[in-house]
Parts: structure tokens; C-alpha cells; sequence
């Protein structure tokens, strides 16, 4: 009888075993593989600054051309405020499934690891980049028919009024920040920084007279300047811009070493299978041609599909480079 239970035990004890390994079995692949069909419902793209801004433009352009190729709706989601400390975090802590994704902006990944003291995420660890999408020159703005037409006249203001000439920008750490920051320490002048929850709504105040100037992507600038509501001071490249030929650069007008370009990307949060990331990049390099890369172009962007450095590669790089320039600044992480 003794022997009996003991076998009875053992059986039950293996069958528990069993089916615990079976169950295991059963959930690993789902775990480690990607969805059979990749995507089978929408995907949303979360941008952390209001629309009507560059990035925002991209998203659109990018979601609409993605959409059309793969048969899902991808749904531009704005989530802006806190210089991207409230919708980057939403998609570092979504499940990395390729069904929410994000179009930043360089700072937010970049720059902001030296503007503030702690974030909500980490820049290098918790997303998977998937492309680098454009890069865009930066031009320093203002009203048109204002008293600072040139560099010249600027730096003039600037050193007669220390600390009181303005510049906006969309957010602290942005690339309109930045490009402020350095346009202090190349130039050895002092303003003032007037920081906003995006791009457009600091270029609406620039053109209401708020604000002294804007340093903005040409993308964010090109219609209000076509429309000769803004006036092109200078643009903050090595050579001029093939969308503003007439506009001359910082080293033209007299300030060395004053060159800024915003790209922007496409990241999914970190874990995100590979069969999807690579169902990304094949998707976003088709959709990026053609008519879309021209209106790239005709909107004062520069498609960067081609560039061979790695997104990843360049997010490390910009760390370190973007600390530096702070550092010089003087500016306190906040």
C-alpha cells in the first residue's frame, strides 16, 4: 500500500512538472518572437510638442506614407509640455510591441540629459532607435521690417542691453535654446531665454511682438518668411542654405564655430523585437521617397535616410558633444 502511494506521489509530482514545463513552452516563442503580421491594428506616434511645429509636420507626413504602405492607420498622438518629459517617458514605458512609437526631436534625446539634473527616462537605454529621418539647418529669425536686420545689428543691441534682448524658443534644452546658448559664448554677449511649449506657438509670439527673435529650424520658419512676416538674419550652417541662398551664414557675419543642425528621428521603446525594427526601417526608407522627399526638400529639410552612422551612434555622440556646449555655457542643470 506504502509503495502504491509513494508511486501514486512520484506520478503526480512528474505530471505537475510536465505541465508546468508545457505551459512554458507554450508562452516562450510568444514572448521572443514578433507578431505573426506585423502591424494587424493602429500604431500611434507620439510627438512631445504641439502640432504645427517641424517634427510635427514629419510625423504627419511619415504616418500618412507609412500608413498607406503597411494598412494600418499610424495616429500622429501630441504630447507636449515639460520639453519632452511628459510624452518621451509614455513611450519608453509602452510594451515594446511596435504599436507606439515616437518622432523626436535631437534634444529631447540629446541636450536635455545636460539640462536637467534627472529625467524620466534614459536617452541610451530605453528606446531602439529605428532611423534618423531628417536633419534641418537652423536660422535665426525676426519680424519683419525689425530694427535688427543683420547679425550686426543684433550683437549691437545684445552688448548695449546685456541680458535684456529675448529669444524663444521650444523649451529648455531644445535646439532653439541651444542655439541661443552658443550664440551667447561664440558671441560674448548676454539675452534672455523665453522658453515655450513648442516651436509655433514661439514663433507666433516672435511675429506678435512678445519676443525679440527665434533661432528655429528653417522648416518651422520657411512659411512666415515666405509670407514676409518673418525676416532671415542668418543661418547657423557652414554654407548657405540652398532654401535661403540670399541669407549669410554666422561665419559670414562674423561669428566663428556658430553651426547647429535639429535632426529629427523615429525610436520604439527598448525590447522592441527585431522583425518588427527592421519591418520599420524598411517601411520608413520607402516611404520617404518620391513625392514625400521632395516636399522634404521644398520645406527646408534635409532627408537623412542615407546617413551611414547608426541613430544610436549619433544619440551618444550628441550627449557628449551637446554637455560640452552647456558646460561652456554656464548653464545650471536644472
Amino acid at each position: 500500500m506504502t509503495a502504491r502511494r509513494s508511486s501514486a506521489r512520484f506520478l503526480f509530482r512528474h505530471f505537475l512538472v510536465l505541465a508546468a514545463l508545457g505551459t512554458a513552452a507554450l508562452h516562450a516563442p510568444a514572448q521572443a518572437q514578433a507578431p505573426a503580421r506585423y502591424p494587424d491594428r493602429p500604431v500611434k506616434l507620439i510627438v512631445a510638442l504641439p502640432a504645427g511645429g517641424s517634427v510635427d509636420m514629419v510625423a504627419r507626413l511619415l504616418g500618412q506614407k507609412m500608413g498607406d504602405q503597411l494598412g494600418q492607420p499610424f495616429v500622429v498622438d501630441n504630447r507636449a509640455g515639460a520639453s519632452g518629459q511628459i510624452g518621451v517617458p509614455a513611450v519608453a514605458r509602452a510594451a515594446p510591441d511596435g504599436y507606439t512609437l515616437m518622432v523626436s526631436p535631437a534634444s529631447f534625446l540629446t541636450t536635455n540629459k545636460s539640462i536637467f539634473k534627472t529625467l524620466p527616462y534614459d536617452p541610451e537605454t530605453d528606446f531602439a532607435p529605428v532611423a534618423k529621418l531628417v536633419n534641418q539647418a537652423m536660422v535665426l529669425v525676426v519680424r519683419h521690417k525689425s530694427r535688427y536686420a543683420q547679425v550686426a545689428d543684433v550683437l549691437a543691441a545684445a552688448r548695449a542691453r546685456p541680458g535684456q534682448l529675448t529669444y524663444a524658443s521650444s523649451g529648455d534644452g531644445s535646439p532653439q535654446h541651444l542655439a541661443g546658448l552658443m550664440f551667447e559664448s561664440r558671441a560674448a554677449v548676454r539675452m534672455l531665454h523665453v522658453p515655450y511649449k513648442g516651436g509655433a506657438p514661439a514663433i507666433t509670439d516672435l511675429m506678435a511682438g512678445t519676443v525679440d527673435m527665434v533661432f528655429a529650424p528653417i522648416p518651422e520658419a520657411l512659411p512666415h518668411i515666405k509670407a514676409g512676416k518673418l525676416h532671415p538674419v542668418g543661418v547657423l550652417s557652414e554654407q548657405r542654405s540652398a532654401i535661403l541662398p540670399e541669407v549669410p551664414t554666422m561665419k559670414e557675419s562674423g561669428i566663428d564655430r556658430l553651426v547647429l543642425s535639429a535632426w529629427i528621428g523615429l525610436l520604439a521603446p527598448a525590447k522592441t523585437p527585431q522583425p518588427v525594427l527592421d519591418q520599420l526601417q524598411q517601411s520608413v526608407r520607402a516611404a520617404l521617397q518620391g513625392e514625400a522627399r521632395a516636399r522634404l526638400i521644398e520645406s527646408g529639410m534635409e532627408p537623412a535616410l542615407d546617413d551611414p552612422k547608426p541613430l544610436r551612434q549619433t544619440i551618444s555622440e550628441d550627449i557628449r558633444i551637446h554637455a560640452e556646449l552647456v558646460k561652456a555655457a554656464g548653464l545650471v542643470p536644472q
